[in-house]
């Protein structure tokens, strides 16, 4: 369910504030006439009260270059995304200048029409419909001062202010609608970008894989035979001369056995060059222990295997340890956490790893509900790299109460 957005800073006056949508000409334009309309309707009030030659021109002719001062001043300082407050000190100070030509002239409750737009676009709707219940009761004063009370003096703004209420209300609808849709948009770019990323990420574990097994299978079992059977040779002859030459050329098949095997160790993820997938959880769980420490955080992480390890893929070791590597960053980053477990089981058919932290825990519901939220990210790209190999997760929190993430991969999958 999606919160209710709060009223945005000035939408209608700031010209600088509109993200880039399928709507933006079309706030562009309703901003654009709302400016027009206010400026050349208090131009109107002042030129009329000067042609008909009225007692209080001078009077009119200072309000109104007020009003408009006091409108530019909001137009300029929008952009500074203001406060409630500050909207209606502006707007109150728009209404008195305009209460004070209403006393005065007849013709300034044509300002009405725009000011009922200018208040339900700047405010949030409950202080909106207030203002708006105001200024129809103004403008109704202003002109039965002068003309006397009619049907038309009250029916006149009652029909605009309605009009206002309803094309404002869905215009804030509509910004409503472009803002999830542009929340909805990243989001799938976002998504979009991951995937690609993830899918280079296995496409490039995958060939580094294959390129090791090659590289082990191949050169290095004929460098390792070589080197052999130069040393047996050695055995059988007793001329020096060759002696040298084959010790020689034993030395450089060790030499280059010793190259290879860095190279495939090198072809591996980077932490798991110790072999092992317990060793590089081990190793994590150690440096991020210690990088809590160096950061004066609380948060103490501790590393536990349960079961018989068995040999696994280089891809499902890369995922394990990259997923525990984003789970802890996640512990680190929002949990403010004191205590943080990784555990590592070999159950058999499946091979699973768990973090579970004492943190603040969070609303599952709220996040997926929050689309810029970076821990929805990290949460779903985990989700993804374990199905990609198979396997799921499962995400236990409540506010208060800590968070667990749980992955299980089938061995069998894995295999």
């Amino acid at each position: 369910m999606t919160a209710p957005a709060a009223p945005l800073p000035l939408p209608l006056l700031d010209f600088g504030r509109v993200s880039p949508s399928a709507l933006r000409p079309v706030f562009i334009t309703l901003r654009f006439g709302l400016h027009v309309l206010v400026v050349g309707l208090a131009l109107f009030v002042m030129v009329r009260a000067l042609l008909a030659d009225d007692q209080y021109e001078g009077a009119i002719t200072i309000l109104t270059i007020a009003f408009l001062a006091c409108y530019g001043a909001g137009v300029a300082t929008s952009h500074r995304n203001l406060p409630q407050w500050a909207r209606v000190l502006w707007l109150t100070a728009l209404l008195a200048l305009w209460a004070g030509m209403s006393a005065m002239t007849p013709d300034a409750a044509f300002l009405a029409f725009p000011l009922f737009f200018l208040e339900l676009h700047v405010l949030a709707a409950p202080l909106a419909v207030p203002l708006v219940v105001v200024t129809f009761g103004l403008s109704v004063w202003g002109t039965a001062s002068h003309l006397g009370f009619e049907v038309g003096t009250i029916l006149g703004p009652l029909i605009s202010a309605g009009v206002a209420i309803v094309i404002g209300l869905g215009y804030r609808a509509m910004a409503q609608e472009t803002k999830d849709r542009q929340a909805l948009i990243l989001d799938l770019i976002a998504t979009r970008e991951e995937l690609s990323t993830a899918s280079r990420e296995a496409g490039t574990l995958a060939e580094r894989e294959r390129i090791a097994r090659e590289i082990h299978d191949t050169v290095a079992q004929g460098l390792s035979s070589i080197q052999m059977l130069l040393h047996a040779a050695e055995r059988d002859i007793d001329d020096e001369r060759t002696l040298d030459k084959l010790r020689l050329a034993r030395e450089t098949a060790s030499e280059n056995l010793a190259e290879t095997r860095r190279f495939i160790r090198e072809l591996s993820p980077p932490s798991l060059d110790e072999q092992t997938l317990p060793a590089a959880l081990r190793r994590l769980a150690a440096a991020v222990d210690e990088q809590a420490a160096q950061a004066g955080t609380a948060t103490r992480v501790s590393y536990s295997t349960s079961g018989d390890p068995v040999a696994l893929p280089m891809s499902i070791d890369a995922t394990l340890l990259r997923i525990a590597q984003g789970a802890l960053a996640n512990v680190l980053r929002h949990a403010r956490a004191t205590r943080a477990e990784l555990t590592l089981s070999y159950l058999g058919d499946e091979v699973a790893l768990d973090v579970v932290d004492d943190g603040i825990g969070f609303d599952p519901v709220a996040l997926a509900a929050d689309p810029a939220a970076q821990l929805r990210f990290g949460l779903r790209a985990m989700r993804e790299r374990a199905e990609r190999e198979g396997g799921s997760i499962d995400i236990e929190s409540h506010p208060g109460e800590g968070t667990a993430v749980s992955v299980r991969i089938p061995v069998a999958a894995a295999s």
